[in-house]
């Protein structure tokens, strides 16, 4: 039996909006994924703590608040310290184009904006996992 790939979706900051990021976990779910959601509102060190607890392979943020350059790095810091630097990161939401280069060198796996197929993030996830 094939091991399930399994993401944690998360959305930092104070954030109120969810709906995009519940609609991805549904693509990576009907794609065969396992998706632990955290909800709302999520601090960094909550981020990167639910994703050594759960064993994740891949950490996905949802950020709408223009947040992104301050939220990533902090996430990036956590997942660093819990030795899960490896884990690839991915990022959607309102991201300018000029910031998506600034998250890549960051560490930032893969950047999704408005309007993105699921299906494309799925086939992303999949190449992160090396499939």
């Amino acid at each position: 039996m094939e091991k399930k790939i399994r993401v944690l979706m998360a959305k930092p900051g104070l954030d109120g909006h969810d709906r995009g990021a519940k609609v991805v976990a549904r693509a990576l779910r009907d794609a065969g994924m396992e998706v632990i959601y955290t909800g709302l509102r999520q601090t960094p060190v909550m981020i990167a703590e639910a994703a050594l607890q759960e064993d994740v392979d891949v950490v996905g943020l949802s950020i709408l608040s223009g947040a992104h350059l301050s939220l990533v790095p902090r996430v990036l810091e956590q997942l660093r310290e819990r030795n899960m630097a490896d884990v690839p990161l991915v990022v959607g939401g309102i991201i300018p184009a000029d910031d998506i280069p600034v998250l890549q060198e960051l560490g930032v796996y893969k950047v999704f904006g408005p309007g993105t197929n699921t299906q494309d993030v799925v086939a992303a996830i999949n190449r992160a996992m090396g499939m």
